[in-house]
């Protein structure tokens, strides 16, 4: 008897296969390839086998791209008229319908854009192996600008409705910080023994980290930036403003702001692909030939040999058999098509909540941040239900551009969710214009997204906490008899692209280990 054959017959008794295969050792440790980044290729053991593959999204074709390389015939359900899923841009003449039943057609200036789902790409992620491998140019994407702002209301202290420079926060921050430092080590107070001669080495580098006088004591620095007078030719030697209280920068919540864009996954230089975010689908779509496009799942059933799968095309009922199926239909959606699952993946898909999150895209016919502000980039971040926004990373010196005007998330995200597509974009536009007051004459044409009201996603991604992590997790990441679950809420990058493409590599290698 065939390995293959011994699982088809555990499956049919309603047993696990996962656990056969570990017993097998058909499993084992996921190989380094597949969860990091560098090249992976799956040895040729297809042998002509089937596989259905539930959705064309990122983790959909890379599996079909990989698997296809070994030898694999695979058939691609992809129930949108687009590949990509969520690795979406929209230009002028797209559309974006929502479950509400309203549609927004985009009326971008030739060559803008707009990219309602991923927007960046780290530079440690296996996305950047992936456009490498596909030929996918990018660009750089300004994630952290020093020039940006912090604008919070509300807040106690003197930064209150006041845009402050992430440069000014930053330098400010630091010199307190070395100047607290610099006092301690002076004043014997470090419980780490230091010779004299290290402490002086130590004061001498916290008086030069953080910008101190000789006294130790932070009063500003250039490094904050210079106010109405530059530095220049001639007599201008430029002046700077004194520096921000502690408390007040404390009060504004820098720290927050700080800890976010420090994060592993946030970083100062960030890329994007040439052109908008869907370039990447677009390359993977040539590669993965015969997607079936408007064809919607209606069921998922198991045989006594592999799968079965009814969809929904051109107004039809059909029916396609595989030896295998990979789903990477969001748990959003899925739990809500009748599908042959074991109890406990029903439970598990069932018990994982999506990110409520929305985003929306401004284009004025000026960039007045760069000429009125000298902002080329960057992200501000706001306390006032906007959330973030975004200002292009191209296009630079050029006469328009599109801002994503909120990027928000939560209690936030609802609010704007809650109303109509047109009334958001107002809405970002009454409330950016208490940072940049040039909305008000330079707004051309805008629109908006509520992701729990996207088609095929009803949420933005999979967010665990630690209990649904710990509860449903592992279950998710077992197959199900014949049928693998698959996508960035199959991994611990959820909301980024690489979690889809790296969940990708584990189930392919987990069905070419089956031989």
């Amino acid at each position: 008897m065939k390995r293959r054959d011994f699982l088809v017959r555990v499956a049919a008794a309603g047993g696990s296969t996962y656990a056969a295969m570990k017993a097998l050792d058909l499993l084992g440790e996921p190989s380094p390839a597949a969860a990091q980044s560098g090249p992976f290729r799956l040895p040729r053991a297809g042998g002509g086998k089937r596989v259905i593959i539930l959705g064309a999204g990122i983790a959909g074709m890379t599996a079909a791209y990989e698997l296809n390389k070994a030898g694999y015939k695979c058939f691609l359900l992809e129930a949108r008229s687009r590949s990509g899923g969520r690795c979406w841009t929209v230009r002028t003449g797209d559309q974006i319908e929502e479950t509400t039943g309203t549609v927004q057609t985009a009326q971008f200036a030739q060559g803008e854009y707009f990219n309602p789902g991923p927007a960046r790409i780290p530079q440690h992620h296996v996305t950047i192996d992936y456009c490498r491998e596909l030929g996918v140019p990018l660009q750089v994407f300004a994630n952290l600008n020093y020039e940006q702002y912090y604008y919070n209301e509300g807040v106690p202290g003197a930064l209150a409705g006041k845009k402050v420079r992430a440069r000014e926060a930053k330098a400010d921050m630091r010199g307190y910080i070395a100047e607290l430092l610099a006092k301690a080590v002076s004043r014997d107070a470090l419980e780490q023994p230091l010779s004299e001669n290290d402490k002086a080495r130590l004061v001498e580098f916290l008086r030069t980290y953080g910008g101190l006088n000789a006294d130790l004591f932070y009063t500003g620095s250039a490094r904050r930036g210079y106010i109405a007078e530059r530095q220049g030719a001639g007599d201008r030697p430029g002046k700077f403003e004194s520096p921000y209280s502690l408390s007040a920068l404390i009060n504004l919540g820098f720290a927050g702001y700080e800890s976010f864009e420090q994060g592993y996954d946030q970083q100062m230089m960030m890329f994007q692909p040439i052109g908008g975010m869907d370039q990447i689908a677009r390359a993977l779509d040539k590669k993965v030939p015969g997607i079936r496009y408007g064809a919607e799942v209606n069921e998922i059933r198991k045989t006594t040999s592999g799968v079965r799968v009814v969809y929904t095309q051109n107004g039809g009922q059909q029916e396609i058999k595989g030896d295998y199926c990979i789903c990477t239909i969001p748990l959003s959606v899925l739990r809500k098509i009748p599908a042959d699952f074991s109890p406990e993946m029903q439970t598990a898909i069932a018990g994982v909540d999506y990110a409520v999150t929305g985003k929306s895209a401004l284009q004025f016919n000026r960039r007045f941040w760069e000429e009125d502000e000298n902002i080329m980039g960057g992200i501000t971040s706001t306390n006032i239900g906007l959330g973030t926004i975004w200002y292009p990373s191209y296009g630079y010196l050029s006469k328009r551009g599109v801002v994503v005007g909120y990027y928000n998330f939560g209690a936030q995200a609802e609010e704007f969710g809650a109303l109509a597509p047109e009334a958001r974009v107002q809405r970002a536009l009454e409330i950016g214009s208490r940072i940049h007051p040039q909305y008000n004459s330079h707004f051309e044409t805008g629109m908006s997204l509520h992701w729990p009201n996207i088609p095929y996603n009803l949420g933005g991604w999979a967010t665990y906490t630690t209990q649904t992590r710990q509860q449903y997790y592992a279950r998710l990441n077992q197959p199900d008899g014949n049928i693998y679950l698959c996508g960035e809420h199959l991994s611990y990058l959820t909301g980024w692209m690489a979690g889809a493409f790296e969940s990708a590599r584990v189930v392919t290698q987990q069905i070419n280990a089956l031989g």
